[in-house]
């Protein structure tokens, strides 16, 4: 009973230590994928109107074999530092299973290493939400896991970014109608006040 306590305790030690099985840290990856992206620096792309080219590809000054594993290319919006300040919902964990970094998906495509590159075309969907972004793609092996990765910006996040503005869901014409309504609603008033005074008057 006690060695079966020991191993117990042994277990949950080693999980605390060491990433427990099928954990995969960004930190632990390595950054052999090439990614560019449309938007320049300080861009601002309209939610639903605009669209976004990516290219990515193997980083061709390594060495042959690194990308022997990849099967899948995920590419993913994701929120730079200045749009995830006080918003937990989009916070940074090194543990990719626990990461709110890049909550958006862009597209999903087979490796081939035959090519250099590849490119997709996205439009920037409507609830995207307003905020700073940079572009990141993972490669996948056959158990969809992360083994390497590739970003637009630097390692600190802070170059190449570019802002989506989102839809608001009001149109120029809900706009004039209001305005208009308003209008008349102030005339009415006015009209209203206007005649109970010619009433008085005459009563008096």
């Amino acid at each position: 009973m006690a060695a079966r306590a020991l191993l117990l305790a042994s277990l949950v030690l080693s999980c605390f230590l060491f990433p427990c099985h099928g954990t995969v840290l960004l930190s632990s990856l390595q950054r052999t994928l090439e990614v560019t992206a449309s938007p320049t620096s300080g861009q601002v792309l309209k939610g639903g109107v605009d669209k976004i080219t990516v290219t990515w590809g193997l980083n061709q000054t390594l060495a042959a074999g690194t990308d022997s594993t990849y099967k899948t290319i995920k590419v993913k919006l994701c929120y730079a530092p200045i749009s995830q300040v006080d918003r937990g919902w989009r916070k940074t964990v090194d543990d990719l299973k626990k990461d709110r970094t890049c909550q958006n998906d862009i597209v999903a495509r087979p490796y081939s290493p035959a090519k250099s590159t590849a490119q997709s075309e996205w439009t920037v969907e409507r609830d995207v939400p307003t905020a700073t972004y940079f572009i990141r793609a993972y490669a996948y092996d056959a158990d969809e896991k992360e083994v390497a990765y590739g970003q637009t910006t630097d390692a600190q996040k802070t170059t190449n970014l570019f802002q989506v503005q989102a839809i608001s869901g009001r149109h120029a014409t809900m706009d004039i109608c209001s305005i208009c309504f308003s209008v008349f609603s102030v005339v009415s008033l006015f009209g209203f006040f206007y005649n109970e005074k010619r009433k008085a008057k005459r009563s008096q």
